[in-house]
């Protein structure tokens, strides 16, 4: 009588794990997916937006590009075509936010330093400064694979542009300059379809890893 209790006990144990089981699968199948929203111009601090964009609530996409790279080469969107990336403005010679915006980006790049979905792209601000040399020196410096990471010059207008109306990231700085601008600590998380998925304080860790799952959850998307 002994032994069939025994074996009645682990058969009920059994049955309570595979209970548990089920009921935590269910659980997750009923829970609803995460995902990421598409950003409009309507959806941010009209500061950082162009006027002529203030107001657009959807279909709105990075425009196209051609910028020079630390190796002198020439990168356009077809670049980033069917990639992932992380977009950002600096300038080399920036004393404040730069240094803890260039450091976090290269945490990233080590993150998704085998993966071939994903790039990054910083602009620069003060393109009268960063020339090719410049910005080869400053990439040197800071460990900046040129697989992964373009940092690029240019055009100030063409920059100013991108900023102001395709990534809507920097603030005019009111001395009435044409094209002058005060670069945020945003980074922006840019999808295939080149949309808006996510902006993301470059200087807080926290938001790093905010970005990071934010962008394993973009990733997965394409998956499905």
């Amino acid at each position: 009588m002994r032994e069939f209790f025994k074996k009645f006990r682990l058969l009920g144990i059994v049955l309570l794990g595979l209970s548990m089981v089920i009921v935590i699968l269910f659980y997750r199948a009923l829970q609803p997916k995460k995902t990421l929203p598409v950003y409009q111009p309507a959806d941010f601090n009209p500061e950082l937006v162009d006027s002529t964009l203030q107001y657009v609530k959807k279909y709105h996409t990075v425009s196209d590009f051609s910028l020079v790279n630390q190796n002198g080469q020439t990168i356009t969107q077809k670049d980033y075509e069917e990639k992932i990336y992380i977009a950002d403005f600096f300038f080399t010679t920036c004393p404040s936010i730069c240094p803890i915006m260039t450091e976090n980006m290269a945490t990233i790049q080590q993150k998704i330093l085998n993966d071939d979905d994903v790039l990054l792209l910083s602009h620069s601000v003060t393109p009268e400064i960063d020339s090719v040399p410049q910005l080869k020196k400053y990439a040197l410096e800071k460990g900046v694979i040129d697989e992964k990471w373009n940092l690029v010059t240019g055009d100030k207008k063409q920059i100013y542009e991108l900023a102001r109306k395709s990534y809507l990231a920097v603030k005019t700085d009111g001395d009435g300059g044409p094209y002058d601008m005060i670069h945020t600590e945003n980074f922006m998380l840019i999808d295939k379809e080149k949309r808006i998925r996510g902006t993301y304080d470059g200087t807080n860790p926290e938001e790093i890893e905010e970005l990071l799952k934010d962008l394993a959850i973009l990733k997965a998307s394409y998956k499905e």
